[in-house]
């Protein structure tokens, strides 16, 4: 394999990856979901990007870290399909924008308030940031047959950590504070910083994503 031939920031090479790829953010969590898989194996380790590929049902899979944040990922996403993936599933936690949404529940994503600046050197701020449809119904249909609390819906993805827990030291409180009732109100069930760019990016590149 020639060095040419690996992802400047994921350092993965085509063949090295499935076609379908679960994108956690943090790296520690990239080795205990490959344990899931068939012959797990470690592909690649580079900055916040940790992959390792193996197999369900005899199907090449794999698991690709993106660290925080909608730059991030859609990095990931981006050289991930220049080696042959078509198919993502975003993992991980989001904080909750409803009361009767408790710690513990599943959610599923179907379209992302893209409340962060990633997506826009993509497409007009007016293209909705919508999930995969199948992906989406696959990832509901597996949430439910787990037997816990499942909530599909909107999320709000945003670029500003502190921002959302501490709105109320930030010049721009104020408006945060607005935008965040606007979000409430309008029934967006979680907030969380990747999703809206990896739906965006998706569409661009015609593949498919979805998050749970």
């Amino acid at each position: 394999m020639q060095a040419q031939d690996r992802q400047h920031h994921i350092q993965v090479a085509p063949g090295e990856v499935g076609r379908y790829v679960l994108l956690p953010g943090d790296p520690g969590r990239s080795e205990p979901i490959a344990r899931l898989f068939d012959e797990p194996r470690l592909v690649a380790r580079n900055r916040e990007y940790e992959t390792w590929s193996g197999y369900l049902d005899g199907e090449l899979v794999s698991v690709t870290s993106t660290g925080i944040g909608c730059p991030s990922a859609a990095i990931a996403l981006e050289e991930l399909v220049k080696v042959g993936a078509d198919t993502f599933i975003r993992v991980g936690t989001s904080g909750s924008l409803q009361h009767d949404i408790r710690s513990g529940d599943l959610g599923v994503i179907n379209a992302a308030i893209r409340d962060e600046g990633t997506s826009s050197h993509y497409l007009p701020i007016e293209f909705p940031a919508v999930a995969d449809i199948d992906v989406t119904r696959a990832l509901a249909i597996g949430a439910r047959s787990t037997g816990k609390t499942v909530h599909v819906g909107v999320s709000q993805s945003k670029d500003s950590f502190y921002g959302q827990h501490e709105p109320g030291r930030m010049p721009m409180a104020r408006r945060l504070q607005e935008r965040w009732s606007a979000w409430m109100a309008g029934g967006a069930i979680c907030s969380e910083m990747e999703a809206a760019a990896l739906y965006i990016v998706a569409s661009t590149l015609r593949v498919r994503a979805g998050a749970s």
